[in-house]
């Protein structure tokens, strides 16, 4: 017998059509819709550039960035302490990329309206393809509000943190064209409570803002150790202080900054996070002495503006991936799209992701207007409440995208592995759930104006009266103070849904709308694919599945 006539078992069939080099901006008719309505259509073609990027080269090099992760080597060959992070190309491919098409600087350096609805289209394409370099990107994007607060040394840095050119080099500011900037915060015995933090700071000289210290203590999370320069908290004899302290001191010479060691997380693998020591490291002051928190706060509401984006990009990815997968398998004998139970997952799915979008540009368009006051005051509300609402949402979400694609959505190349253990960072990472809870509870009772900023946006329901009967429950809710803390998750996702629920109602689509209010404010069931009867689920799983293939 001729056993070579059996060599090809089988015949591969009923598998989708591979999405590698796809735009992901052209596939995706929801961010196309939102970044216009919100005032980036003047970037459109600048968009979908990226989003050409982000589904060609930056998925492959997403994938060659999370294989491959980052390393640290403490010495060199001959013993000498040099801290180094060693990175794959892939990553620094991801890095130049962003800063070249202004990830990092765009609202800032071309501050018109839509531009900071622009720039987090791109990032939400870019965290697509990957997103642990979303976090020395996003953190030299947030760094511009709080080094402005010290003109002196923001003069020196800030051309080089707006600059379009990454230089991964590990040598002094002075040397390169283009710098990044990183956070040195979380201390072993503080957490959250960066109050608690013991790194002491001593003058060199003269003492006051943007005076030099030397700083003694440590960093239990110091992410992105390779940057050229990092944002720290230390205390002073009048309190809490922030710092801008360099990898390199002004003569070339290596600062007193000494990596520990590398985090091994649970996700977000590309990135370096570490534990850091400062022995005597050379550090500025950034603001008012003592005022270390509203100081840092200028850049951690930049920062937590991206968990938002970020967050809401993993899950477009998976429901890109699922809706894909389900538009072309078939299971006896009819497609998967077309099967009543798994469009009711689908669309649910579809609505979440389009929600999380909605909400998330619309804080781009606040802060693309914030000399307005009532944008103003949304900012400083919505930065909590979405930061805790759709981060929240996202791993569960992701979870069941990848159920729908059977085991092909467990396995590495789907990408979907990767999508889910990169969920959890944004709702830790910048303060859990209960630390935006209860700043959600502060901005409303301590800040004048934003609780009828928050009405004022809701309206009276928009002509729906479910809309309408959730919005007078949050405000009974907000006159009953009793164990107001205790219930600051349940307020907080009420406002979310509700600010959902209206944007969605006011864009106009009504299979949308209908169904993200018929099940997030009424009775829907409590995992995803049970949404009520009677919704267009069609063409909710249409709009959000990728055309042409």
């Amino acid at each position: 017998m001729n056993l070579h006539q059996f060599a090809e078992t089988h015949e591969v069939t009923n598998q989708p059509p591979s999405l590698d080099g796809t735009n992901l901006y052209r596939i995706d008719l929801p961010l196309q819709e939102w970044a216009r309505r919100f005032g980036a259509g003047w970037a459109d073609a600048r968009i979908d550039a990226y989003g050409a990027l982000a589904g060609g080269p930056l998925m492959e090099a997403g994938f060659l960035a999370n294989q491959n992760k980052p390393v640290f080597a403490s010495h060199d060959r001959y013993g000498h302490r040099i801290d180094l992070v060693e990175f794959h190309p892939a990553y620094h491919e991801l890095m130049r990329t962003a800063v070249e098409h202004g990830l990092t600087s765009l609202p800032w350096t071309d501050p018109q309206s839509g531009a900071h609805v622009a720039r987090a289209a791109m990032s939400y394409l870019h965290s697509q393809a990957e997103a642990g370099s979303g976090c020395p990107l996003t953190m030299t994007f947030a760094s511009v509000p709080a080094l402005r607060l010290q003109p002196d040394i923001a003069k020196q840095w800030l051309p080089k943190i707006l600059a379009t050119d990454y230089d991964p080099r590990n040598v002094g500011m002075a040397h390169k064209a283009g710098v990044t900037i990183g956070m040195a915060m979380t201390e072993k015995q503080g957490g959250t409570d960066v109050r608690a933090n013991t790194t002491k700071a001593y003058p060199v000289g003269a003492a006051g803002p943007g005076q030099a210290y030397e700083l003694v203590g440590h960093k239990w999370f110091c992410s992105a150790p390779m940057c050229d320069a990092f944002l720290t908290l230390a205390q002073t004899d009048k309190g809490l202080t922030c710092f801008l302290l360099p990898r390199h001191r002004p003569d070339d010479t290596r600062n007193q900054f000494y990596i520990q060691r590398l985090k091994d997380k649970l996700g977000n693998c590309s990135n370096a996070s570490s534990e850091v020591e400062f022995r005597g490291a050379l550090a500025w002051m950034i603001g008012e002495e003592g005022r270390g928190v509203p100081t840092i706060i200028e850049m951690v509401a930049m920062t937590r503006f991206d968990c938002m984006v970020g967050s809401s990009a993993l899950m477009r990815q998976a429901l890109t991936q699922a809706s894909h997968h389900c538009a072309h398998r078939m299971v006896g004998g009819k497609l998967l799209s077309e099967q009543p139970l798994m469009q009711n997952v689908l669309a649910d799915l579809a609505l979440e992701s389009e929600a999380a979008l909605a909400l998330s540009l619309r804080m781009g368009r606040a802060l693309d207007h914030l000399d307005d006051t009532q944008e103003a005051k949304f900012a400083r509300l919505v930065t909590a409440v979405g930061k805790y609402w759709i981060c929240k949402r996202a791993p569960a979400m992701i979870n069941e995208a990848a159920e729908c694609m059977g085991g092909a959505g467990y396995v590495e190349d789907s990408i979907l592995p990767r999508l889910y253990r990169e969920a959890p960072v944004n709702s830790t990472w910048e303060g859990s759930g209960n630390v935006q809870c209860l700043d959600v509870l502060r901005a409303l009772s301590k800040e004048p104006g934003v609780l009828d900023a928050l009405f004022s946006e809701l309206g009276d329901g928009h002509g729906d009266k479910r809309l309408a009967a959730h919005i007078n429950q949050l405000h009974a809710a907000f006159k009953d103070t009793d164990d107001i803390q205790y219930r600051a998750r349940q307020l907080t996702e009420d406002i979310a849904l509700g600010l959902q629920a209206r944007l969605l109602l006011e864009a106009g689509n009504a299979s949308v709308s209908d169904a993200f209010i018929a099940s997030r404010l009424g009775t829907a069931g409590r995992v995803y694919g049970t949404l009520p009867r009677g919704l267009d689920v069609e063409a909710i799983v249409a709009r959000s599945t990728p055309q042409g293939f």
